[in-house]
């Protein structure tokens, strides 16, 4: 059974989305995310992930006083991502009511931090963020591209204790062409034991369904509920 994870991206503090990660191409879907992580619990979506565009333009935390207000008024299991570069941020994100963090940038640049983090927290706790265009990874809220190669970067990362891989193909995120699946299976047959989290393109039931039978464990689903290509309702035949 794949697990649903609805996204809420937060910009000025409000739940956006992007196309392929542009910030110029940004479309405000409410102005209040805690409405929108409160219609997911009251669906019987038992995840969120929440990524902090502020956070990861700025390079710091930026909207923790969002995700302090969706732990404290339901009870869904958060994994925030955005900006974490320090164990400031990462105490802040924690302190906050996170149940798992999302690094990418830092895995990057800053490898002996993420590691600690990894050893302090384990794998379980702090989610790998693959983002990457052209199989390659990208950074700093995808506004840098880099010249490491998506599954040996990924491959890396379990060795070193790593369980959970968010992987986002850039060119497909917004765009409601459907997921890369292709891509996803690769990574699998590298790795079969990864709990790997699809991202970006979902644009149906049908994607979903295929990511499943694919072997995907988890899906990422954000622009597809906003504009209403997936109802809430469909995807309770996918919750545990």
């Amino acid at each position: 059974m794949i697990e649903i994870i609805p996204a809420i991206d937060i910009l000025g503090g409000k739940c956006v989305r992007l196309s392929k990660g542009d910030y110029a191409q940004q479309k405000v879907y409410n102005e209040d995310p805690l409405e929108v992580a409160k219609m997911f619990e009251d669906q019987g979506l038992h995840r969120v992930h929440i990524v902090d565009l502020d956070g990861a333009k700025a390079n710091r935390i930026i909207n923790y006083q969002v995700l302090e207000k969706i732990a404290a008024h339901t009870s869904l299991v958060i994994d925030f991502g955005g900006g974490l570069k320090s164990d400031s941020d990462l105490e802040i994100a924690f302190d906050s009511g996170a149940q798992m963090v999302t690094g990418g940038s830092i895995a990057v640049k800053n490898p002996a931090v993420f590691q600690r983090w990894i050893d302090k927290f384990g794998g379980t706790h702090i989610i790998l963020g693959a983002d990457a265009r052209d199989n390659k990874i990208s950074v700093s809220g995808w506004t840098e591209d880099t010249e490491q190669e998506l599954i040996p970067f990924i491959l890396h990362w379990r060795k070193q204790g790593i369980y959970r891989i968010i992987c986002t193909d850039i060119s497909k995120d917004g765009m409601l062409e459907g997921p890369n699946i292709e891509l996803y299976k690769q990574i699998l047959e590298q790795d079969p034991q990864a709990y790997l989290i699809a991202s970006g393109g979902v644009s149906s039931l049908d994607d979903v369904m295929q990511l499943e039978q694919a072997g995907i464990p988890s899906v990422i689903i954000g622009k597809a509920i906003y504009e209403g290509k997936i109802q809430l309702k469909d995807l309770l035949r996918f919750t545990k």
